[in-house]
Protein backbone atom coordinates (compact mmCIF):
# COMPACT_ATOMS: atom_id res chain seq x y z
CA UNK A 1 0.00 0.00 0.00
CA UNK A 2 1.20 3.49 -0.78
CA UNK A 3 0.23 5.78 2.05
CA UNK A 4 0.74 9.48 2.45
CA UNK A 5 3.39 10.88 4.72
CA UNK A 6 1.85 12.21 7.92
CA UNK A 7 2.58 15.88 7.34
CA UNK A 8 1.64 15.80 3.64
CA UNK A 9 -1.58 13.96 4.28
CA UNK A 10 -2.87 16.90 6.29
CA UNK A 11 -3.66 18.61 2.99
CA UNK A 12 -6.65 16.28 2.74
CA UNK A 13 -8.04 17.89 5.86
CA UNK A 14 -7.45 21.50 4.80
CA UNK A 15 -4.68 22.41 7.20
CA UNK A 16 -3.73 26.05 6.65
CA UNK A 17 -0.21 25.21 7.69
CA UNK A 18 2.79 27.30 6.93
CA UNK A 19 5.18 24.38 7.22
CA UNK A 20 7.45 25.30 4.39
CA UNK A 21 10.32 22.84 4.26
CA UNK A 22 9.74 19.12 4.08
CA UNK A 23 7.48 18.11 6.95
CA UNK A 24 9.03 20.68 9.28
CA UNK A 25 8.55 24.37 9.81
CA UNK A 26 5.67 24.39 12.26
CA UNK A 27 5.83 26.30 15.50
CA UNK A 28 8.52 25.46 17.99
CA UNK A 29 8.27 25.26 21.74
CA UNK A 30 10.41 27.75 23.59
CA UNK A 31 11.73 28.40 27.03
CA UNK A 32 10.46 31.98 27.20
CA UNK A 33 6.84 31.08 27.66
CA UNK A 34 5.78 31.67 24.06
CA UNK A 35 5.66 27.99 23.13
CA UNK A 36 4.16 24.81 24.54
CA UNK A 37 5.89 22.72 27.18
CA UNK A 38 5.26 18.99 27.24
CA UNK A 39 7.91 16.47 28.25
CA UNK A 40 11.02 18.55 27.62
CA UNK A 41 14.23 16.88 26.55
CA UNK A 42 15.96 16.51 23.21
CA UNK A 43 14.46 14.46 20.38
CA UNK A 44 17.54 14.46 18.15
CA UNK A 45 20.79 16.22 17.37
CA UNK A 46 22.16 17.13 13.95
CA UNK A 47 25.87 17.81 13.95
CA UNK A 48 25.49 18.88 17.56
CA UNK A 49 22.41 21.08 17.02
CA UNK A 50 19.53 20.00 19.21
CA UNK A 51 15.96 19.42 18.08
CA UNK A 52 13.78 19.73 21.14
CA UNK A 53 11.23 17.02 21.91
CA UNK A 54 8.66 19.71 22.60
CA UNK A 55 9.22 21.10 19.09
CA UNK A 56 8.24 17.74 17.63
CA UNK A 57 5.30 17.39 19.97
CA UNK A 58 4.03 20.88 19.24
CA UNK A 59 4.13 20.20 15.51
CA UNK A 60 2.20 16.93 15.89
CA UNK A 61 -0.35 18.51 18.21
CA UNK A 62 -0.90 21.43 15.82
CA UNK A 63 -1.60 19.02 12.99
CA UNK A 64 -3.92 16.94 15.14
CA UNK A 65 -5.88 20.05 16.06
CA UNK A 66 -6.20 21.17 12.45
CA UNK A 67 -7.31 17.67 11.42
CA UNK A 68 -9.91 17.57 14.19
CA UNK A 69 -8.22 14.57 15.83
CA UNK A 70 -7.69 15.89 19.34
CA UNK A 71 -9.79 13.14 20.89
CA UNK A 72 -7.82 9.98 21.61
CA UNK A 73 -10.39 7.71 19.96
CA UNK A 74 -10.42 9.67 16.70
CA UNK A 75 -6.64 9.98 16.71
CA UNK A 76 -6.09 6.29 17.34
CA UNK A 77 -8.51 5.30 14.62
CA UNK A 78 -6.85 7.65 12.12
CA UNK A 79 -3.42 6.24 12.94
CA UNK A 80 -4.65 2.68 12.50
CA UNK A 81 -6.45 3.39 9.24
CA UNK A 82 -3.35 5.05 7.79
CA UNK A 83 -0.84 2.46 8.99
CA UNK A 84 0.75 4.81 11.50
CA UNK A 85 1.79 4.53 15.11
CA UNK A 86 2.77 7.33 17.49
CA UNK A 87 6.35 6.14 17.04
CA UNK A 88 6.25 6.39 13.24
CA UNK A 89 4.61 9.82 13.41
CA UNK A 90 7.39 11.00 15.71
CA UNK A 91 10.04 9.53 13.42
CA UNK A 92 8.59 11.25 10.36
CA UNK A 93 8.46 14.59 12.14
CA UNK A 94 12.02 14.20 13.40
CA UNK A 95 13.19 13.29 9.90
CA UNK A 96 11.60 16.47 8.63
CA UNK A 97 13.26 18.65 11.23
CA UNK A 98 16.57 16.89 10.58
CA UNK A 99 16.28 17.77 6.89
CA UNK A 100 15.39 21.34 7.84
CA UNK A 101 18.48 21.62 9.98
CA UNK A 102 20.64 20.14 7.23
CA UNK A 103 19.26 22.77 4.85
CA UNK A 104 20.08 25.51 7.36
CA UNK A 105 23.60 24.23 7.83
CA UNK A 106 24.12 23.66 4.12
CA UNK A 107 22.90 27.15 3.29
CA UNK A 108 25.23 28.63 5.87
CA UNK A 109 28.21 26.72 4.52
CA UNK A 110 27.46 28.03 1.03
CA UNK A 111 26.86 31.56 2.33
CA UNK A 112 23.24 31.49 1.18
CA UNK A 113 20.97 33.88 3.04
CA UNK A 114 17.44 35.10 2.46
CA UNK A 115 16.95 38.74 1.50
CA UNK A 116 15.28 40.37 4.51
CA UNK A 117 13.43 42.78 2.24
CA UNK A 118 11.94 39.86 0.33
CA UNK A 119 10.95 38.15 3.57
CA UNK A 120 9.24 41.34 4.71
CA UNK A 121 7.43 41.60 1.38
CA UNK A 122 5.90 38.16 1.85
CA UNK A 123 4.95 38.84 5.45
CA UNK A 124 3.52 42.29 4.72
CA UNK A 125 1.50 41.06 1.76
CA UNK A 126 0.07 38.28 3.86
CA UNK A 127 -0.72 40.56 6.79
CA UNK A 128 -2.58 42.86 4.38
CA UNK A 129 -5.20 40.14 3.90
CA UNK A 130 -6.40 40.69 7.46
CA UNK A 131 -8.36 43.74 8.56
CA UNK A 132 -6.62 44.19 11.90
CA UNK A 133 -3.50 43.26 13.83
CA UNK A 134 -5.69 41.13 16.07
CA UNK A 135 -7.06 39.15 13.13
CA UNK A 136 -3.53 38.62 11.83
CA UNK A 137 -2.34 37.47 15.23
CA UNK A 138 -5.30 35.11 15.52
CA UNK A 139 -4.53 33.62 12.10
CA UNK A 140 -0.96 32.97 13.14
CA UNK A 141 -2.06 31.59 16.47
CA UNK A 142 -4.46 29.21 14.73
CA UNK A 143 -1.47 27.45 13.18
CA UNK A 144 0.58 27.71 16.36
CA UNK A 145 2.96 30.43 15.25
CA UNK A 146 4.22 33.86 16.14
CA UNK A 147 5.02 36.40 13.44
CA UNK A 148 8.71 35.94 14.12
CA UNK A 149 8.40 32.19 13.57
CA UNK A 150 6.46 32.86 10.39
CA UNK A 151 9.26 35.15 9.21
CA UNK A 152 11.80 32.47 10.03
CA UNK A 153 9.83 29.92 8.01
CA UNK A 154 9.60 32.24 5.02
CA UNK A 155 13.32 32.99 5.27
CA UNK A 156 14.15 29.30 5.45
CA UNK A 157 11.91 28.62 2.46
CA UNK A 158 13.64 31.28 0.40
CA UNK A 159 17.04 29.99 1.45
CA UNK A 160 15.96 26.49 0.46
CA UNK A 161 14.93 27.84 -2.92
CA UNK A 162 18.32 29.49 -3.37
CA UNK A 163 20.04 26.31 -2.25
CA UNK A 164 18.05 24.26 -4.76
CA UNK A 165 19.02 26.67 -7.51
CA UNK A 166 22.65 26.38 -6.49
CA UNK A 167 22.54 22.59 -6.45
CA UNK A 168 20.61 22.54 -9.73
CA UNK A 169 23.58 24.15 -11.47
CA UNK A 170 25.07 20.66 -11.55
CA UNK A 171 21.85 18.93 -12.61
CA UNK A 172 21.99 16.90 -15.78
CA UNK A 173 20.41 18.38 -18.88
CA UNK A 174 17.56 16.23 -20.21
CA UNK A 175 18.54 14.17 -23.22
CA UNK A 176 16.44 13.86 -26.35
CA UNK A 177 15.60 10.34 -25.22
CA UNK A 178 14.47 11.63 -21.82
CA UNK A 179 12.25 14.22 -23.45
CA UNK A 180 10.71 11.75 -25.87
CA UNK A 181 9.97 9.28 -23.05
CA UNK A 182 8.27 11.97 -21.01
CA UNK A 183 6.38 13.22 -24.05
CA UNK A 184 5.11 9.70 -24.74
CA UNK A 185 3.89 9.53 -21.15
CA UNK A 186 1.93 12.76 -21.41
CA UNK A 187 0.79 12.79 -25.02
CA UNK A 188 -2.62 11.45 -24.05
CA UNK A 189 -3.10 14.29 -21.58
CA UNK A 190 -2.68 16.68 -24.51
CA UNK A 191 -5.10 14.75 -26.70
CA UNK A 192 -8.06 16.90 -27.65
CA UNK A 193 -6.36 20.10 -26.50
CA UNK A 194 -7.59 23.25 -28.12
CA UNK A 195 -5.59 26.33 -28.96
CA UNK A 196 -7.57 29.54 -29.07
CA UNK A 197 -7.58 33.27 -29.49
CA UNK A 198 -10.07 35.69 -28.02
CA UNK A 199 -11.29 39.24 -28.16
CA UNK A 200 -12.21 40.66 -24.77
CA UNK A 201 -14.78 43.42 -24.26
CA UNK A 202 -15.86 45.17 -21.11
CA UNK A 203 -18.95 43.61 -19.59
CA UNK A 204 -20.84 46.85 -20.26
CA UNK A 205 -19.95 46.91 -23.96
CA UNK A 206 -22.20 44.15 -25.26
CA UNK A 207 -23.39 46.26 -28.20
CA UNK A 208 -19.86 46.60 -29.60
CA UNK A 209 -19.18 42.91 -28.98
CA UNK A 210 -22.30 41.92 -30.96
CA UNK A 211 -21.33 44.24 -33.81
CA UNK A 212 -17.80 42.86 -34.02
CA UNK A 213 -19.02 39.27 -33.83
CA UNK A 214 -21.43 39.83 -36.70
CA UNK A 215 -18.65 41.30 -38.87
CA UNK A 216 -16.30 38.40 -38.07
CA UNK A 217 -18.88 35.75 -38.88
CA UNK A 218 -19.84 37.48 -42.12
CA UNK A 219 -16.22 37.63 -43.18
CA UNK A 220 -16.20 41.41 -43.18
CA UNK A 221 -13.64 41.59 -40.36
CA UNK A 222 -10.56 39.44 -39.78
CA UNK A 223 -10.39 37.96 -36.27
CA UNK A 224 -6.77 38.92 -35.61
CA UNK A 225 -7.38 42.45 -36.85
CA UNK A 226 -10.45 42.71 -34.63
CA UNK A 227 -8.41 41.54 -31.63
CA UNK A 228 -5.80 44.21 -32.29
CA UNK A 229 -8.44 46.92 -32.59
CA UNK A 230 -11.04 46.00 -29.98
CA UNK A 231 -9.66 43.59 -27.36
CA UNK A 232 -9.19 44.89 -23.82
CA UNK A 233 -6.69 42.10 -23.18
CA UNK A 234 -3.56 44.04 -24.04
CA UNK A 235 -1.39 41.02 -23.33
CA UNK A 236 -2.84 39.05 -26.27
CA UNK A 237 -4.33 41.66 -28.61
CA UNK A 238 -1.03 42.21 -30.39
CA UNK A 239 -0.77 38.48 -31.15
CA UNK A 240 -4.17 38.10 -32.75
CA UNK A 241 -5.72 37.39 -29.33
CA UNK A 242 -3.69 34.19 -28.91
CA UNK A 243 -4.35 32.58 -25.52
CA UNK A 244 -2.54 29.31 -26.20
CA UNK A 245 -3.54 25.72 -25.49
CA UNK A 246 -6.21 25.04 -22.89
CA UNK A 247 -4.26 22.09 -21.46
CA UNK A 248 -1.31 24.38 -20.71
CA UNK A 249 -3.27 27.15 -19.01
CA UNK A 250 -5.83 27.51 -16.26
CA UNK A 251 -8.78 29.12 -18.02
CA UNK A 252 -12.02 30.27 -16.47
CA UNK A 253 -14.81 27.72 -16.68
CA UNK A 254 -17.04 29.76 -18.98
CA UNK A 255 -14.19 30.07 -21.47
CA UNK A 256 -13.22 26.39 -21.49
CA UNK A 257 -16.85 25.27 -21.73
CA UNK A 258 -17.41 27.37 -24.82
CA UNK A 259 -14.06 26.39 -26.34
CA UNK A 260 -14.78 22.66 -26.05
CA UNK A 261 -17.76 23.14 -28.37
CA UNK A 262 -15.63 24.59 -31.15
CA UNK A 263 -13.82 22.84 -33.96
CA UNK A 264 -10.74 24.25 -35.64
CA UNK A 265 -11.30 27.75 -37.09
CA UNK A 266 -14.79 28.01 -35.56
CA UNK A 267 -15.83 31.16 -33.70
CA UNK A 268 -18.05 31.22 -30.62
CA UNK A 269 -21.01 33.38 -29.84
CA UNK A 270 -20.55 35.91 -27.04
CA UNK A 271 -19.21 34.30 -23.87
CA UNK A 272 -19.47 36.13 -20.55
CA UNK A 273 -17.04 35.52 -17.70
CA UNK A 274 -15.81 37.46 -14.69
CA UNK A 275 -13.34 39.19 -17.02
CA UNK A 276 -15.95 40.55 -19.40
CA UNK A 277 -17.33 39.41 -22.75
CA UNK A 278 -15.27 37.11 -24.98
CA UNK A 279 -15.41 36.17 -28.63
CA UNK A 280 -13.41 32.95 -28.90
CA UNK A 281 -11.83 31.37 -31.96
CA UNK A 282 -10.46 27.83 -31.86
CA UNK A 283 -7.26 28.03 -33.89
CA UNK A 284 -6.08 24.43 -33.57
CA UNK A 285 -7.04 21.04 -32.13
CA UNK A 286 -4.39 18.48 -31.18
CA UNK A 287 -5.10 14.80 -31.70
CA UNK A 288 -2.45 12.58 -30.15
CA UNK A 289 -1.10 9.79 -32.37
CA UNK A 290 -1.09 6.24 -31.10
CA UNK A 291 2.69 6.27 -31.28
CA UNK A 292 4.82 9.37 -30.82
CA UNK A 293 7.94 8.80 -32.88
CA UNK A 294 9.77 12.05 -32.18
CA UNK A 295 9.40 15.07 -29.93
CA UNK A 296 8.94 17.40 -32.89
CA UNK A 297 5.63 15.67 -33.63
CA UNK A 298 4.23 17.65 -30.69
CA UNK A 299 3.24 21.30 -31.09
CA UNK A 300 6.07 23.60 -30.04
CA UNK A 301 4.29 24.70 -26.87
CA UNK A 302 3.91 21.09 -25.72
CA UNK A 303 7.58 20.46 -26.44
CA UNK A 304 8.50 23.37 -24.18
CA UNK A 305 6.17 22.13 -21.44
CA UNK A 306 7.76 18.67 -21.58
CA UNK A 307 11.23 20.22 -21.45
CA UNK A 308 10.25 22.31 -18.42
CA UNK A 309 8.90 19.24 -16.64
CA UNK A 310 12.01 17.24 -17.36
CA UNK A 311 14.30 20.03 -16.20
CA UNK A 312 12.23 20.43 -13.03
CA UNK A 313 12.51 16.72 -12.31
CA UNK A 314 16.27 16.76 -12.84
CA UNK A 315 16.64 19.84 -10.62
CA UNK A 316 14.58 18.21 -7.90
CA UNK A 317 16.53 14.98 -8.14
CA UNK A 318 19.79 16.92 -7.86
CA UNK A 319 18.53 18.60 -4.71
CA UNK A 320 17.41 15.39 -3.06
CA UNK A 321 20.64 13.70 -4.03
CA UNK A 322 22.46 16.56 -2.31
CA UNK A 323 20.21 16.26 0.73
CA UNK A 324 20.78 12.51 0.94
CA UNK A 325 24.51 13.14 0.84
CA UNK A 326 24.13 15.61 3.70
CA UNK A 327 22.22 13.01 5.72
CA UNK A 328 24.90 10.39 5.14
CA UNK A 329 27.71 12.74 6.11
CA UNK A 330 25.97 14.26 9.13
CA UNK A 331 26.25 13.15 12.74
CA UNK A 332 22.56 12.49 13.46
CA UNK A 333 21.44 11.02 16.75
CA UNK A 334 17.79 10.28 17.50
CA UNK A 335 16.90 9.71 21.13
CA UNK A 336 14.37 7.20 22.40
CA UNK A 337 10.75 8.25 22.50
CA UNK A 338 9.91 9.53 25.98
CA UNK A 339 6.86 8.56 27.98
CA UNK A 340 3.97 10.93 28.54
CA UNK A 341 3.69 12.38 25.03
CA UNK A 342 0.16 13.74 24.46
CA UNK A 343 -0.13 12.05 21.07
CA UNK A 344 0.78 8.62 22.37
CA UNK A 345 -1.94 5.96 22.25
CA UNK A 346 -1.76 2.21 22.68
CA UNK A 347 -2.32 0.93 19.15
CA UNK A 348 -3.44 -2.44 20.52
CA UNK A 349 -6.72 -0.65 21.26
CA UNK A 350 -7.14 0.46 17.64
CA UNK A 351 -7.19 -2.45 15.20
CA UNK A 352 -7.37 -1.38 11.58
CA UNK A 353 -10.76 -1.63 9.87
CA UNK A 354 -9.75 -3.08 6.50
CA UNK A 355 -13.22 -2.45 5.07
CA UNK A 356 -12.54 1.28 5.11
CA UNK A 357 -9.17 1.13 3.36
CA UNK A 358 -9.32 2.58 -0.15
CA UNK A 359 -5.75 1.67 -1.01
CA UNK A 360 -4.34 5.17 -0.71
CA UNK A 361 -3.67 5.16 3.01
CA UNK A 362 -6.50 7.64 3.67
CA UNK A 363 -9.86 6.56 4.94
CA UNK A 364 -12.70 7.89 2.84
CA UNK A 365 -16.34 7.02 3.41
CA UNK A 366 -19.63 8.40 2.16
CA UNK A 367 -22.47 9.59 4.37
CA UNK A 368 -23.64 6.01 4.81
CA UNK A 369 -20.21 4.84 5.96
CA UNK A 370 -19.33 3.06 2.72
CA UNK A 371 -15.75 3.29 1.41
CA UNK A 372 -15.20 5.61 -1.53
CA UNK A 373 -12.16 6.24 -3.70
CA UNK A 374 -10.11 9.39 -3.39
CA UNK A 375 -6.87 10.32 -5.09
CA UNK A 376 -3.71 10.68 -3.04
CA UNK A 377 -2.41 14.24 -2.92
CA UNK A 378 1.27 13.53 -2.32
CA UNK A 379 3.79 10.72 -2.22
CA UNK A 380 5.67 9.36 0.74
CA UNK A 381 8.53 11.37 2.11
CA UNK A 382 12.15 10.25 2.18
CA UNK A 383 13.34 8.52 -0.96
CA UNK A 384 10.12 9.30 -2.80
CA UNK A 385 10.33 13.01 -2.13
CA UNK A 386 11.96 13.92 -5.40
CA UNK A 387 9.37 12.01 -7.37
CA UNK A 388 6.56 13.55 -5.35
CA UNK A 389 7.79 17.04 -5.99
CA UNK A 390 8.22 16.56 -9.70
CA UNK A 391 4.79 14.95 -9.86
CA UNK A 392 3.35 18.16 -8.55
CA UNK A 393 4.17 19.83 -11.85
CA UNK A 394 3.79 16.87 -14.15
CA UNK A 395 0.16 16.22 -13.27
CA UNK A 396 -0.97 19.35 -15.10
CA UNK A 397 1.84 20.82 -17.21
CA UNK A 398 1.75 24.59 -17.26
CA UNK A 399 2.95 27.15 -19.78
CA UNK A 400 3.87 30.81 -20.02
CA UNK A 401 1.35 33.11 -18.39
CA UNK A 402 0.95 30.93 -15.32
CA UNK A 403 3.95 29.26 -13.59
CA UNK A 404 6.66 27.54 -15.58
CA UNK A 405 7.07 23.84 -14.85
CA UNK A 406 10.38 24.36 -13.09
CA UNK A 407 8.96 27.16 -10.95
CA UNK A 408 5.97 24.99 -10.09
CA UNK A 409 8.30 22.37 -8.68
CA UNK A 410 10.20 24.88 -6.60
CA UNK A 411 7.62 27.42 -5.39
CA UNK A 412 7.34 26.55 -1.71
CA UNK A 413 7.45 30.16 -0.55
CA UNK A 414 4.44 31.03 -2.67
CA UNK A 415 2.62 27.94 -1.44
CA UNK A 416 3.23 28.86 2.16
CA UNK A 417 1.94 32.35 1.61
CA UNK A 418 -1.01 31.10 -0.42
CA UNK A 419 -2.03 28.65 2.30
CA UNK A 420 -2.21 31.48 4.78
CA UNK A 421 -4.14 33.62 2.32
CA UNK A 422 -6.61 30.86 1.65
CA UNK A 423 -7.41 30.87 5.33
CA UNK A 424 -8.31 34.53 5.12
CA UNK A 425 -9.92 34.75 1.72
CA UNK A 426 -11.35 31.36 0.86
CA UNK A 427 -10.32 30.00 -2.52
CA UNK A 428 -8.01 32.88 -3.29
CA UNK A 429 -8.70 32.90 -7.03
CA UNK A 430 -6.64 35.45 -8.89
CA UNK A 431 -6.30 36.82 -12.38
CA UNK A 432 -3.35 35.85 -14.50
CA UNK A 433 -1.21 38.78 -13.52
CA UNK A 434 -0.55 37.29 -10.07
CA UNK A 435 -1.35 39.01 -6.78
CA UNK A 436 0.73 39.65 -3.70
CA UNK A 437 0.82 36.08 -2.48
CA UNK A 438 2.21 34.89 -5.79
CA UNK A 439 5.04 37.40 -5.82
CA UNK A 440 6.84 37.21 -9.13
CA UNK A 441 6.07 33.56 -9.72
CA UNK A 442 3.00 34.20 -11.82
CA UNK A 443 3.52 34.76 -15.50
CA UNK A 444 3.81 38.00 -17.32
CA UNK A 445 0.44 37.66 -19.01
CA UNK A 446 -1.94 40.56 -19.14
CA UNK A 447 -4.20 41.28 -16.24
CA UNK A 448 -7.29 40.43 -18.23
CA UNK A 449 -6.32 37.09 -19.70
CA UNK A 450 -9.17 34.59 -19.32
CA UNK A 451 -6.97 32.60 -16.96
CA UNK A 452 -7.56 31.82 -13.34
CA UNK A 453 -4.66 32.11 -10.95
CA UNK A 454 -2.09 29.40 -10.70
CA UNK A 455 -3.50 28.57 -7.28
CA UNK A 456 -6.60 27.06 -8.87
Amino acid sequence: MKKLSFAKSIAVFGLAAVCTVGVAGCSEASTDGTGSTYTGGVAATVNGTEIQEDTITTAVENIRAQMGLTEEQAWGEWLAENDYTPESVRKEMIDGYVDQELVKQGSESLDIHADEAEVSQYVDSMRANYDSDEAWANALNSVGMTEEQYRENIALTLETQLLKEKVAEDAAEPTDEDLLTLAQTYKTSYDGSRKSSHILFDASDEATAKEVLAKIKSGELDFAAAAAEYSKDTGTSGDGGNVGWDSLNNLVTEYTTALKELGKDEVSDLVTSSYGIHIIKCTDVYEAPETLEKLSDLPEEFQEAVRSMSEAQNDSQAYYTWLEGQREAADIKVNDMPEGLPYYVDMANFPKDESKDDGTGITAVDEDGNPVDIDPVASDSGDDAAQGESDGTAEAPVAEGVEEGAEGAEGEADEAAQQMENGAQGDGQQAAEGDAADGDAAGSGASQQPAEGATE
